[in-house]
């Protein structure tokens, strides 16, 4: 094999090893049939939520989990498929099953990783119901303002009642 070939690969392999180090969850779905618009038009909603599409050889992944130690993963890796990593453990998912529904027969959740730990296709939907870090933060936050609030009112009370 020509060296500059097989660089190139060993780059590639590198890159989705930093990208996956990078990111809370991967994705793995098959896109057979989406248009190269339909494709795009994911990739733009999913780089709203700061997440990524991308398209590797199934080979150069499968090296890449053999290095991460997620061999658990490669039996996903068969046909033509797109890798989305996802900083936020729900972003990306959350976005590609929306999709995933939308365009029902042609992308197809196969499974993936969130958090080091690999899970199916009927996980990866799971995962993507629950609400991203804003939404948690918000909940966090008026769970922590409730008794305040309480509080505030039953003195509002007292003084309404003077």
């Amino acid at each position: 094999m020509n060296q500059q070939v097989l660089e190139a690969k060993q780059n590639v392999v590198k890159e989705i090893v930093e990208k996956y180090k990078a990111s809370q969850t991967l994705v793995i779905a098959e896109y057979r049939g989406l248009t190269v618009a339909q494709l795009q038009e994911i990739r733009r909603a999913l780089a709203k939520d700061g997440s990524e599409l991308c398209v590797y050889k199934n080979s150069l992944v499968e090296r890449a989990m053999d290095e991460l130690g997620l061999a658990d993963v490669k039996d996903q890796l068969t046909g033509p498929n797109a890798i989305i990593f996802s900083e936020d453990v729900s972003a990306g998912a959350k976005v590609i099953a929306k999709y995933a529904k939308r365009f029902k027969d042609v992308l197809v959740i196969k499974g993936g990783i969130v958090e080091g730990k690999p899970v199916d296709a009927a996980k990866v939907v799971e995962v993507s119901k629950l609400p991203g870090k804003d939404g948690l933060i918000s909940m966090f936050l008026s769970c922590l303002q409730a008794p305040v609030r309480s509080f505030a009112c039953a003195v509002q009370a007292v003084a309404d009642a003077k």
